[in-house]
């Protein structure tokens, strides 16, 4: 991998306290959702955050959610984790995605909505999945964050802004990536989430999450579920007719039902 890539992600810094807390209570079995609770409501930054989008139509949620106490029970421990680091990635790393001719708020708006189709299809599929799948799909997309600014450096900006106005498909970007600066977002996004040390099975199901066939057989299933959500939603567009009906092609290949997935693009679709 390229030494200045390799030199962006090793400066950046740890994961904070509230984040490193998360984490651990979301992979301890015994923990619970009282003990979450605590450490949220200690970062109020991340508390504001989460209550925020509790109340975002996205989520559908049937009345006004006031207390973080009742985010948390919604969302589960997954999705928090999710949250979290996501919040650490705005603090962390300074975001310009001129190179992908798309805006910050587009951008963080690209991952948000991923992640919230994530939690309301795979709620109707496996919801013991999200453990992985949920903040996956909420950081599935950071490694565009590098990618950027190296191309900014280099001054190739330009000339992959005309290169990307070709192309439609996030297979084709991944492509595109690996041309002008050596990887893709996915490798990108794997190698951040193994320097921060997160578990192997987020960090595979990202990095398999355009070729979930080449992933081990016990990382397939996460990364297709990735992998179909990037498809229906990326910095080319949202549901569009073409979309759809190459996630049900891939819905087919990896044999998932149909329905679920038709009824969460419906929800966002209205």
């Amino acid at each position: 991998m390229d030494e200045n890539i390799l030199k962006k992600i090793k400066s950046l810094p740890p994961l904070d306290d509230t984040v490193l807390k998360i984490q651990r209570i979301c992979v301890d079995k015994n923990s619970s959702l009282a003990d979450l609770v605590k450490v949220v409501e200690s970062d109020p930054m991340l508390t504001a955050n989460i209550l925020k989008s509790s109340n975002s139509p996205l989520y559908g949620f049937s009345r006004e959610i006031k207390n973080i106490a009742h985010a948390v029970s919604l969302f589960g421990m997954a999705t928090v984790r999710g949250f979290a680091l996501s919040s650490a990635i705005k603090q962390n790393i300074k975001i310009n995605l001129e190179p992908y001719n798309i805006s910050n708020n587009d951008f963080l708006a690209i991952s948000t909505l991923q992640s919230t189709f994530m939690f309301k299809w795979y709620s109707k599929v496996n919801k013991a999945m999200l453990d992985v799948l949920q903040p996956a799909a909420f950081m599935m997309e950071v490694g565009k964050i590098i990618i950027a600014h190296e191309l900014l450096e280099q001054n190739k900006d330009e000339a992959f802004k005309l290169a990307l106005s070709k192309i439609k498909t996030p297979y084709e970007l991944s492509v595109l990536e690996r041309e002008y600066v050596g990887f893709s977002n996915e490798e990108i996004t794997a190698k951040i989430f193994e320097q921060w040390n997160l578990e192997s099975e987020l960090v595979e199901s990202i990095k398999f999450s355009n070729y979930p066939s080449d992933a081990h057989v016990s990382i397939q299933p996460y990364a297709a579920a990735l992998n179909i959500v990037k498809q229906s939603i990326n910095i080319f567009g949202h549901f569009t007719e073409e979309f759809i009906e190459k996630a049900l092609k891939l819905l087919d290949e990896h044999e998932l039902h149909h329905a679920p997935f038709l009824e969460t693009v419906e929800q966002f679709q209205q």
